[in-house]
């Protein structure tokens, strides 16, 4: 059974509400029937309900078992704008400005659903930038206690050489940092095996990615990712990972018991941290590619809550997969 089908069956049980807010966009709107369709939980639509509806009829799709909220009319205005003004207290917001940015950026108010509890989760971004989707996350749910860093993931369903490197591999990040610091790398490498946990049913064994294999080369890149792991042991990590790793050492168990013989980690990796953006993005897409892989994401990390974020070249069947992930990172 594939990672999405067992995903999916899970969100089947949980039953959750996850607003799609962008509801101008036709693969959203066929997406929230979809996810009606296979019973995947509750969908949520942001917008003028008399347009969304004809918007649907006129593509010949119905929006029986979809929710349908409109920021301008709800009951629920007046609270949100509280919270807004007491969540942006510091930066001076008024009640004026906090009802225009709820009542005109789908994505804050989407975000706002989900911070007062009236939805699970927000899947956006088919028809917004990442910046704008990350940040209504950041500003109105925030980050978990604890966390500082907000990062993503990948689930890669292999199809090929299933025997030597699992059928799922955790990627990340591929998303959103950079150029990460060694605490970030140490954070998302935390997150990431939540999430293998969680979502992925894995027990996590993470390598955090190098072009060195435990000092063949020097770099002040290799310190940065030898002071990652240094940090998650002085956090007491409660998984098992391994830092300064190159791919054949992490994933190839042959290498990893040559290149690094006394880890428990190397050659058995299946969270894989890469080093900076620019190795994560690339290292996805070749997988994706090259190997006919699935890559199931970006997953946004560290958020208190679950907001996900589409590429704007998603299909309907993406946004379906990805709001059955972020009922499941919802949980009950």
């Amino acid at each position: 059974m594939s990672i999405i089908v067992q995903i999916k069956e899970k969100a089947k049980t949980l039953g959750n509400k996850i607003v799609l807010p962008e509801a101008t966009d036709e693969r959203v709107i066929r997406a929230a029937a979809g996810v009606v369709e296979e019973k995947l939980g509750t969908p949520v639509l942001v917008g003028n309900a008399e347009t969304i509806e004809k918007f649907a009829a006129n593509l010949g799709v119905s929006l029986e078992g979809v929710e349908i909220i409109d920021p301008k009319t709800t009951e629920k205005l007046a609270s949100y704008v509280e919270k807004l003004c007491e969540l942006r207290a510091k930066k001076g917001m008024t009640p004026e400005e906090a009802e225009r940015l709820l009542t005109s950026d789908v994505n804050f108010f989407g975000a706002m659903m989900v911070k007062m509890g009236d939805v699970a989760g927000m899947v956006s971004g088919s028809d917004s930038p990442t910046a704008n989707v990350l940040r209504a996350g950041l500003q109105v749910v925030g980050t978990k206690p604890g966390v500082k860093t907000v990062s993503s993931v990948f689930l890669m369903e292999l199809k090929y050489n299933v025997e030597t490197y699992g059928e799922i591999l955790v990627f990340g990040d591929c998303a959103v940092i950079p150029e990460p610091t060694s605490e970030q790398l140490a954070d998302i490498a935390s997150e990431a095996a939540l999430t293998a946990k969680t979502v992925a049913g894995l027990e996590p064994k993470v390598a955090l990615m190098s072009f060195s294999t435990k000092g063949s080369a020097r770099h002040e890149s290799v310190d940065v990712v030898k002071r990652a792991g240094e940090i998650l042991r002085e956090r007491n990590a409660d998984f098992a990972f391994e830092e300064e790793l190159q791919a054949d050492a992490a994933l190839v168990a042959s290498v990893g018991v040559k290149k690094a013989p006394n880890s428990e980690v190397a050659g058995h990796a299946n969270v894989v941290i890469f080093p900076n953006l620019a190795a994560g993005n690339i290292g996805y897409k070749l997988v994706q590619r090259l190997a006919n892989a699935e890559a199931y994401g970006p997953l946004i990390q560290g958020l208190a809550a679950p907001i996900n974020d589409l590429s704007r070249g998603c299909s309907v069947k993406d946004i379906i997969d990805l709001t059955a992930i972020t009922s499941v990172q919802a949980g009950n």
